[in-house]
């Protein structure tokens, strides 16, 4: 409730939409037209980042909790939002090559490998590379951020840890192969883990599916060319392609229903 003399609560002043829509401010001059497409989409990428770190946050704490129920319900959100991530590329592509290059230049050396909240989610998540840091340029706050998401338990890390409190071995890559097998092999007996498990795949190869959304847009607009911010632009984001959260939980499809392993 306003207290007297306060200004009546708006939809807008809410929200923000004044400061928010006060911030795509683009460099080029005059300014090109797709760029603030540009900019926007980008944008937006940051607030979905921010909404996926909140969300796997919680989910991380259900995990911990072992609240496999809430963790899934978690997971639904999440797999939407990456449905979202890679479907904005769709946008991003209705420019074309020669109007991005026409604003290209006033982006350097500014590049989305320096997304803070995108290395934040890749620590998380277990992709944890500490060389990264030394390629980013970070304020004290950031920098607190990503080490303290390479001193916690990655996601993959607490599901190990929550598999051992159902009675699983979690210990080896083997362990885990057999554990999964046992899950998989049945289902209606451990149905909330195969769910679980479920989750976490289709959360692995949705961010594959962005990534691989995301080297094809850039290859398109700019072929081979380095990077704005000096990486090799298109064959740097092709390597990570190679990234599995969750390696194990891909590995053991070649095993299922198979009569033995090794």
């Amino acid at each position: 409730m306003n207290r007297p003399g306060d200004a009546q609560l708006t939809y807008g002043s809410y929200l923000h939409v004044d400061e928010l829509l006060s911030l795509q401010r683009p460099l080029s001059s005059p300014p090109h037209h797709d760029e603030m497409l540009f900019i926007v989409i980008h944008q937006v990428y940051e607030l979905w980042f921010k909404q996926l770190l909140h969300e796997l946050d919680a989910l991380v704490g259900a995990l911990d909790a072992g609240d496999v129920l809430r963790a899934g319900k978690l997971f639904r959100r999440v797999h939407a939002v990456q449905r979202i991530l890679e479907e904005q590329v769709d946008v991003l592509e209705t420019m074309t090559p020669q109007e991005f290059n026409a604003f290209r230049d006033h982006l350097n050396p500014a590049s989305g490998f320096q997304s803070i909240q995108f290395r934040e989610i890749e620590f998380l998540c277990g992709v944890r590379n500490e060389e990264t840091l030394k390629h980013l340029v970070l304020d004290e706050s950031q920098r607190a951020r990503l080490e303290r998401r390479l001193r916690e338990p990655s996601l993959y890390d607490r599901v190990r840890t929550f598999l051992a409190t159902r009675g699983f071995a979690t210990a080896t890559h083997d362990d885990l192969i057999d554990t999964y097998r046992a899950i998989y092999g049945d289902s209606e007996r451990y149905y909330d883990l195969y769910l679980l498990l479920e989750d976490l795949i289709e959360f692995d190869e949705r961010l594959l599916l962005w990534r691989g959304r995301h080297v094809r847009m850039v290859e398109r607009m700019i072929g081979q060319k380095r990077g704005t911010g000096g990486s090799p632009g298109a064959a740097y984001l092709e390597g990570t392609l190679r990234y599995r959260l969750f390696p194990e939980l891909w590995e053991v499809r070649t095993y299922l229903g198979s009569g033995s392993y090794g």
